[in-house]
Order: structure tokens, then C-alpha cells, then sequence
């Protein structure tokens, strides 16, 4: 019920709704991607990579002093002590070994908060692939750490400069060139968004933060799934890895948080799944940000990678189902949970992970609930927002 089916389709949301141009490139992937990703020297080779160069496991910690503020048994996913600092190295090495696998030569790829763009770029400087990273203007100033990290890894930033120069109008640009290069070029995409095949892609290779998830917990309580596991959204790869061993286990409940921006009631919000309604976008049949034409309402987020108008299928299709409980987190209250975090545990974490830290304050936790929220980035690349705001934060 919460996996994708034969078509692509996760309910009624996902499929691949693509120009003429681009059919050819989905459908060589969509042949060939599940049996190169299950394959057992695919699997050999991308698991040491993970295991000698990323890092993993990555450790699950158990937050005493957030545990004993909010009621519960906490523990964080610390996917910001990955390799360049954020759970988005899974999803880039394993589409990067799978390009080559499929004898592509160049590789592309769109970035918002630039993690991404960085992972992107260091499994290509790992696998001497050549990489283009498209980047909104607005997201290029905002996240300039992260844009000479990709430079010095030997990437091609390219800024973008239409819209709201931010992840959307970077996805678009990335689309238009794939349109161009289809016969040598493999299109990177970061989030569980886009047309068939690609969020169960981005799913699959995020899936190891579940699975290891699991035998954490075993060692640690004696049982293998969390009362509640909590992930932040913007796409969704970070959450879809979080969540993906748990979907059918009814007895665990899922908190997804999204980006609610000044708020959902104002214009200034990438708050899709509370504000949005089911349309087409980026090749995908998803709930977007949409006037009443069915025209893209630019997001807003103080997060570079939730500034997103919509949300992956398969967030889509758990909201939909109710099988998903899904929060509006606006921006001060993301900040905030972001000094708290630092101030009581000594982890600064991501905007991005701060706005479900945020939502920890609305739970209701039972006193015994075991809680897995996943940290899926560091907060190094934002340094200059908060330092920005130091003096506005309630500590």
C-alpha cells in the first residue's frame, strides 16, 4: 500500500509525466536500474564504499538531556557525521555507480542547499566522472561554503537566474540539459521527487538509514522499531530513508515535518502538503504549491533545501493514507529548536534537520515512547543564517 507500484505510482501519486525528449532516457533507466542495483557486484562495491569512505554506520545516540526535556527515550540519527556532512552521499555514490554501469559519461545534477551538489560532486571526483551542478543565484548566495567545496572537487557550478533563482528553477534547469545530452548524460537527482524511476531510486539507496536503524535498536533496547521515527521533508530522500523498513509496521508512528516558511496562512511558505493540491510537477504527480491556473507558487523557506514547492509520491501518498502525521514548522521556531539541539547535546544541526527537532515540542510523548528522529545534515553550511539571528533566538 505504501510502496511503489509496477507503474510507478505510489497511490495515486508518481508515475512519469515527461516531454516526448525525455521518454527515451526514463525508459533505459527504468529497464535497467533495478537489476543493476540488486546486483550482487553492484551491492559489494557500493556497501564498501559506504562502509570505507562514507563512513557508516552511522551512529544512532541517545539524547539524554533532549530525552529528559520532552519525555521520551530520543534518539538521533546522526546522518551529519556522514562523509560531506549529510545523508545525501548515499543517494549520489550509488546513482553515480549506477551511471556507469549504464555506460554514461557525464554526469548533471541540481542542488538547493548544496549538499547535494557536494555529494554529487565527490562521488564524481571519487569515480572520475565530469559533473555540472545546477544552483539558483539566491541559493548559491546564501550557501557560498558549499559552492566552493563543489568548485574545489572539480564540479562546474552553474547559477541560475530564473524564478525565484532557488531548488525548483535549479531542477528545471538541470531537465533542459538533460533534454539536450540524453545519449552520454545521467541526470543526479537529489529527492525522492521527479518522474518513475526515480524516487524509488532515491528510496532504495536511502533505505540504508532504516536498515541500520533497525539492528541499532535491537542492540541497544532489545527490539528493532522506534514507538515514533520523525524525519524532516522538503523532496524527502532524508525522510524516505528514515522511514522505508518501517512503512507496513503499523505499530510505528511516522512524523514527517515540512518547511511552513512565515507561516502557512501567508504567502511566504513551502508548507505543500498543508497548503498545496495535486498537480504535476517535475514529472511527477504530486500535492505543489499551485494557483488556481495550476501555475508553480514560488516556496519559501528560511532552509535552502526544503524550499522546495511539493513533496515526493511516496510523502504524498503516507500523508493522504494518514499513515504519516505531517507539522507545519515555521522558520523561528526551526531556529530555536537549532540552539537548543546545540545548547543541549553540543550538535549543530542543519536547517533542514532543525525543522523536525522543531516539532518535538508538539508531540505529546508518552512517558516510555522510544523516538528516532533522523539529523540528516550538519549546520556548517549555515553558520551565516545563524549567526544572523543569534540575537533574535529564545534560548
Amino acid at each position: 500500500m505504501y510502496h511503489i507500484d509496477k507503474n510507478g505510482f505510489y497511490g495515486e501519486f508518481g508515475g512519469a509525466y515527461i516531454p516526448e525528449v525525455l521518454y527515451k532516457c526514463t525508459e533505459e533507466l527504468r529497464k535497467a536500474y533495478a537489476d543493476i542495483l540488486e546486483s550482487r557486484e553492484f551491492q559489494k562495491e557500493y556497501r564498501q564504499l559506504l562502509k570505507d569512505y562514507v563512513g557508516r554506520p552511522s551512529p544512532l545516540y541517545e539524547a539524554k538531556r533532549l530525552s529528559k526535556k520532552y519525555g521520551a527515550q530520543i534518539f538521533l540519527k546522526r546522518e551529519d557525521l556522514n562523509h560531506t556532512g549529510a545523508h545525501k552521499i548515499n543517494n549520489a555514490l550509488g546513482q553515480v555507480l549506477l551511471a556507469q554501469r549504464m555506460g554514461k559519461t557525464r554526469i548533471i545534477a541540481e542542488t538547493g542547499a548544496g549538499q547535494h551538489g557536494v555529494a554529487t560532486a565527490t562521488a564524481c571526483a571519487l569515480l572520475n566522472m565530469p559533473c555540472c551542478v545546477y544552483m539558483g543565484k539566491t541559493d548559491i548566495e546564501r550557501q557560498m561554503p558549499n559552492v566552493e567545496r563543489m568548485k574545489m572537487l572539480g564540479a562546474e557550478v552553474k547559477p541560475v537566474t530564473c524564478g525565484n533563482m532557488t531548488l525548483k528553477d535549479a531542477v528545471n534547469d538541470a531537465i533542459r540539459d538533460w533534454c539536450c545530452n540524453p545519449n552520454d548524460t545521467f541526470y543526479v537527482i537529489g529527492s525522492a521527487v521527479g518522474p518513475h524511476p526515480y524516487p524509488d531510486i532515491v528510496a532504495r539507496l536511502q533505505s540504508i538509514i532504516s536498515e541500520e536503524i533497525k539492528w541499532q535498536l535491537k542492540e541497544k533496547i532489545g527490539r528493532d522499531y522506534p514507538d515514533v521515527i520523525m524525519a524532516c521533508i522538503g523532496g524527502g530522500s532524508n525522510a524516505i530513508g528514515t522511514f522505508y523498513h518501517y512503512l507496513d509496521e503499523q505499530h510505528t508512528r511516522i512524523v514527517m515535518a515540512e518547511a511552513g516558511g512565515m507561516g502557512c496562512d501567508t504567502d511566504k511558505t513551502a508548507a505543500s502538503l498543508h497548503c498545496g493540491s495535486v498537480g504535476i510537477l517535475h514529472g511527477s504527480r504530486i500535492i505543489v504549491l499551485q494557483d488556481s491556473d495550476g501555475q508553480i507558487i514560488e516556496p519559501y523557506s528560511i532552509s535552502a533545501g526544503l524550499d522546495y514547492p511539493g513533496v515526493g509520491p511516496v510523502h504524498c501518498n503516507l500523508a493522504k493514507t494518514k499513515r504519516a502525521e505531517v507539522l507545519s514548522i515555521n522558520d523561528d521556531e526551526a531556529l530555536n529548536a537549532a540552539f537548543e539541539l546545540t545548547r543541549l547535546e553540543g550538535i549543530i544541526p542543519a536547517l533542514e534537520s532543525a525543522h523536525i527537532l522543531a516539532a518535538l515540542p508538539k508531540m505529546n510523548f508518552k512517558k516510555d515512547d522510544i523516538v528516532v528522529l533522523t539529523v540528516s545534515g550538519r549546520g556548517d553550511k549555515d553558520m551565516h543564517t545563524y549567526l544572523k539571528h543569534f540575537n533574535n533566538v529564545s534560548l
